[in-house]
């Protein structure tokens, strides 16, 4: 009986889990969204692999992960802007990110650390978790989906399906999204009529911090103070990922995936979903600004961001068949015998 293929995680990193599209249609029983923060990278990634869009991946920040094939060779793809390591019998070797790799029976792939932004998606071939209620996505507050619903740690093994096929060429996205630094667009409301006529233009004239407060529920940001008309609770009302609440301190909070399905805080504006996952990647002490947008125009921007996503999935083409590793061939030491000319050793004896 020939073994079990599982995927190890040798290190989960700052925070790694199992997500997908989400887990749509029970906010109204107080069951959050859950799923990737940023949906594009989610859909690269398993484009890169060779996985229907919206399969469960594994969403991790600021590097540190560090994966293991183990009982027979696993096909994997990275998206985002990440510093790649591959480790087999013959050493290690820098990777490019945005492709897919094959690892074989006990070879490694690390995520040593991101150039930019803090999210990276991994998708993996044959990695079907069981989904509760409709999605795989951890939520670790709850306990749902996922392993267990909690984050993924160091030894903890991912089973992969028996028909997974690993082997064929591998893919790569030649010309990757390039960072946006635009402002972070917001329509006002539902209630930012609990705020004096300032605090809006304070929140898209100035510029705000994000504080070390920021996980998959939300991001606490620091600047100008938004000062309320009067109390600064209502009545519970719903929420949803991009709301901006506004606690008593004056000092906004953004929703994001994980978060609450009602609150109390008055909402000054909703961040467009076409910007949260630039807003979800920034990290502590960035600096950030935001833009004021109609609903009707985050709707169009909606529309050209899935037209660019779609547009680079298109652009995805298969790796050439020499296995030219460009990043390893400029990084690498190719050359033996290499010594420093002005070493001792070296030096003329007169």
């Amino acid at each position: 009986m020939s073994p079990r293929t599982e995927l190890e995680i040798l290190s989960p990193g700052a925070f790694a889990s199992i997500q997908d599209g989400g887990r749509r249609g029970h906010r109204r029983i107080g069951v959050p969204w859950a799923g990737v923060l940023d949906r594009r990278l989610m859909r690269l990634a398993n484009a890169l692999a060779g996985r229907t869009e919206d399969a469960a991946v594994i969403e991790c920040f600021d590097g540190g992960l560090r994966l293991a094939a183990r009982g027979g060779a696993v096909k994997i793809a990275v998206a985002g802007d990440t510093v790649l390591e591959h480790e087999s019998s013959e050493g290690r070797r820098p990777l490019a990110p945005w492709r897919s790799v094959t690892l074989a029976d006990g070879e490694q792939l690390r995520i040593r650390k991101m150039d930019g932004g803090r999210i990276a998606m991994v998708a993996v071939v044959g990695l079907e978790p069981p989904a509760v209620m409709g999605s795989a996505s951890t939520y670790v507050r709850a306990g749902l989906g996922g392993v267990d619903g909690r984050a993924l740690a160091a030894g903890t093994r991912l089973a992969l399906t028996a028909d997974a096929e690993p082997w064929g060429s591998d893919r790569v996205l030649t010309q990757p999204p390039a960072a946006d630094p635009a402002p972070i667009r917001l329509v006002p409301g539902p209630q930012h009529d609990h705020f004096r006529p300032a605090a809006l233009e304070a929140l898209v004239g100035g510029e705000y911090r994000v504080t070390t407060e920021a996980d998959r529920m939300g991001i606490r940001l620091e600047g100008a103070t938004l000062e309320h008309t009067g109390a600064a609770e209502i009545v519970s009302d719903a929420t949803v990922p991009g709301s901006i609440q506004v606690p008593g301190a004056g000092q906004p909070i953004v929703l994001l995936a994980d978060a609450q399905t009602a609150g109390g805080y008055p909402k000054i504006a909703t961040v467009i979903s076409a910007d949260l996952g630039r807003l979800a990647a920034l990290r502590p002490g960035q600096a950030l600004r935001f833009a004021a947008v109609t609903a009707a125009e985050g709707a169009r921007i909606a529309r050209a961001a899935e037209a660019e996503t779609q547009a680079l999935i298109a652009s995805i083409r298969t790796l050439p068949p020499d296995g030219i590793d460009l990043v390893a061939l400029y990084t690498g030491n190719l050359v033996d015998g290499v010594v420093h000319a002005l070493a001792a050793e070296y030096r003329p004896l007169y």
